[in-house]
């Protein structure tokens, strides 16, 4: 099998924009089946440790439950509140998903504060 010639590093945001333009058409639900099993053994070889991936992984589709145009949650706040539009709750969300963002960066930076829980209740560290 052919490497695509990118550093692991490169490869992480590669997966992570991959994720994020999937959110946009896809729901969750079916998101997690049908990649997980591809992706994960790709996160694997590089190297990374199987619960950061998973905890990235949930940052990533929490953001895709809030992105436009299929975001579930939007779609579920918009029923709530018959009295405003949908583009408004869109627009509302974008803190939220910019927070995520952030989030996802930080624990690409930094996977040690993703791990350091995990670590500490099984004692492995």
């Amino acid at each position: 099998m052919e490497s695509p010639g990118l550093a692991p590093l490169q490869m992480v945001i590669a997966i992570v924009i991959f994720y994020i333009v999937l959110g946009f058409f896809l729901e969750t639900f079916s998101m997690m089946p049908t990649t997980v099993p591809l992706i994960a053994p790709i996160i694997l070889s590089l190297g990374y440790d199987p619960v950061w991936f998973g905890i990235l992984l949930m940052v990533l589709l929490e953001m895709a439950l809030i992105t436009p145009p299929i975001g579930i949650n939007l779609y579920v706040i918009q029923g709530i509140r018959d009295d405003i539009r949908f583009n408004d709750v869109a627009i509302g969300s974008l803190p939220f998903v910019i927070t995520m963002t952030i989030t996802a960066v930080v624990l690409i930076s930094f996977p040690q504060l993703a791990l350091w829980l995990p670590d500490y209740v099984t004692g492995l560290r």
